[in-house]
């Protein structure tokens, strides 16, 4: 199983900016880091210096959100997409990207569903509920 760093994840995102700019060649998972990074111009300081983005402390007191943190589930939910993992989510996030107008809008709410999960998975001891965050996505995407 991957199981990346904090300071692993903030040299590939670096690497993928620096690749992205450069022209240089990218991985498969890099050129889907790219695209997002690409949509996300208000992180490009961050990415410029890999040695910089491994010392960067990123806290809700400092008012900043972790660009590696947002990059990271958009690369995540991406994955889960292609893949259709958990089942029904690349359904429902195309029924949310439709209603919205926008995939990267619609990716920012599933990433809200996911935060959910996650920290509800955390705070109770137990495995991350796919179902409930299935259904967190297809709430927005009627509503």
């Amino acid at each position: 199983m991957f199981d990346p760093s904090r300071n692993d994840v903030r040299t590939f995102f670096c690497e993928a900016a620096s690749k992205r700019t450069s022209g240089a060649p990218l991985t498969p998972l890099e050129a889907i880091a790219a695209d997002w990074i690409a949509e996300h111009p208000e992180y490009a300081d961050d990415l410029s210096d890999a040695e910089r983005a491994r010392s960067a402390t990123y806290t809700a007191e400092g008012g900043r959100e972790n660009p590696f943190l947002h990059l990271s589930m958009h690369l995540s939910i991406s994955e889960q997409i292609a893949i259709d993992q958990p089942r029904g989510i690349k359904q429902a996030f195309e029924l949310l990207s439709h209603r919205r107008g926008s995939a990267h809008a619609a990716q920012h709410e599933v990433m809200e569903c996911l935060g959910r999960m996650l920290w509800e998975s955390q705070r109770s001891g137990r495995p991350p509920d796919g179902e409930a965050y299935i259904d967190c996505v297809r709430r927005r995407a009627t509503s």
